[in-house]
């Protein structure tokens, strides 16, 4: 969900797990099509998001299993003043329980701490730095994370309230017990049209404005946050054009505000050139320099032997799916719940010039996002 756009989806009437490999994004495509092929379709809505919808979570390597596709029972949709609902099979809406039974004493996560210590994870971006500046990469993200545990279970339904009301403009969602609210969309596809937005190059908000302010001008003037910017929109410009007869890019980096950061951010639109599926283009566009690097298949490497961590669901391609295309975000600023706990995870883009104990800071600050949302006194 976000802004005034939302999809909730309760129950379940079919489930696909894709796999792991090369051809997990093929697979998920062709189950969709004979799933898809075999329902009787009546959407007299008629609205983006009407009519048989999935959700899926993709893994962010493709060596990962994890990954997963379902088309609810019954969905309930909102655009604007709009509503409408979606069943499947002998589903009613009345069977949608809208009042979720929350935890009598919600509790205070307790946190259990990163997996490496944050000195280790500082002596890996120092070693990527060396081989960034040996000119063995251009960019590298490497992520980090930190578990909590709680003694009841989270309250997802408030947690989502609370992050759709602290991030209206970004992507919230909770998909196999990953929850997030992320500001990258991936891929927005509907028939023809497509849209994506590159983030890279990150500052924190100030309470005081004119602080803020000089925030800003830094981020906006910062050679080594355009580079790493400028990297990853190319990226994100070189998947897109394989399919686009027509591809439009902003011109310049503009500033893309949240209430605890800010980043660099650059827009695209396109015509497509033939119809293709939208996990078509998820295949080619995963992973972008965003949340991998420079060059991909150099950086994903680096990945594995540097960052000593499974990413999961983490930054992987999280989002809806119908017949017309979809809408799908990058997985950031994210939790892969547990029964009572969870993992939380953040990554920063090292380029030539990074720092460590800068980019340490970085994801702390991404971090807060879950960990504000998770105190749910």
């Amino acid at each position: 969900m976000h802004k005034d756009f939302s999809l909730r989806g309760f129950g379940e009437a079919w489930r696909f797990d894709p796999g792991a490999g090369e051809g997990r994004f093929a697979r998920a495509r062709e189950a969709w099509a004979t799933w898809l092929s075999l329902a009787d379709v009546d959407d007299r809505v008629g609205a983006v998001g009407s009519g048989p919808v999935g959700f899926a979570s993709f893994t962010f390597d493709a060596g990962s299993a994890g990954s997963v596709l379902a088309v609810p029972r019954i969905v309930v949709g909102r655009s604007g003043s709009d509503r409408w609902v979606t069943t499947v099979g002998d589903a009613r809406p009345g069977m949608v329980d809208s009042h979720p039974i929350k935890a009598e004493s919600p509790d205070r996560p307790r946190y259990l701490g990163p997996t490496r210590p944050d000195w280790q994870w500082m002596d890996a971006v120092a070693e990527a730095v060396q081989l960034i500046e040996s000119d063995h990469l251009k960019k590298v993200v490497l992520a980090r994370d930190v578990e909590v545990w709680s003694k009841s279970p989270f309250d997802t339904g408030l947690l989502l309230e609370r992050l759709r009301g602290t991030f209206p403009d970004c992507f919230t969602f909770l998909v196999a017990d990953l929850v997030g609210a992320s500001p990258e969309l991936l891929l927005r596809q509907r028939k023809d049209k497509v849209e994506s937005m590159a983030l890279a190059g990150t500052a924190p908000r100030h309470t005081d404005p004119s602080r803020d302010m000089h925030f800003a001008r830094d981020l906006l003037g910062s050679e080594k946050n355009r580079h790493e910017h400028q990297i990853t929109a190319d990226s994100v410009q070189e998947g897109l054009a394989e399919f686009c007869s027509k591809l439009t890019r902003g011109s310049q980096p503009v500033l893309w505000d949240l209430p605890n950061l800010r980043h660099l951010s650059t827009s695209f639109t396109g015509v497509l050139a033939k119809p293709v599926s939208s996990f078509d283009i998820l295949h080619r566009l995963h992973p972008t320099a965003a949340v991998a690097g420079v060059p991909r298949r150099c950086a994903m490497e680096v990945i594995r032997q540097l960052e000593g961590i499974n990413r999961a669901g983490y930054a992987g391609p999280v989002g809806w799916f119908d017949s017309k295309g979809g809408e799908w975000a990058i997985a950031l600023r994210c939790a892969q719940l547990t029964e009572t706990g969870a993992r939380l995870f953040a990554g920063a883009g090292i380029v030539s010039g990074s720092l460590p104990e800068d980019e340490l800071a970085e994801t702390r600050l991404k971090l807060r996002v879950m960990t504000d949302a998770l105190d749910l006194r």
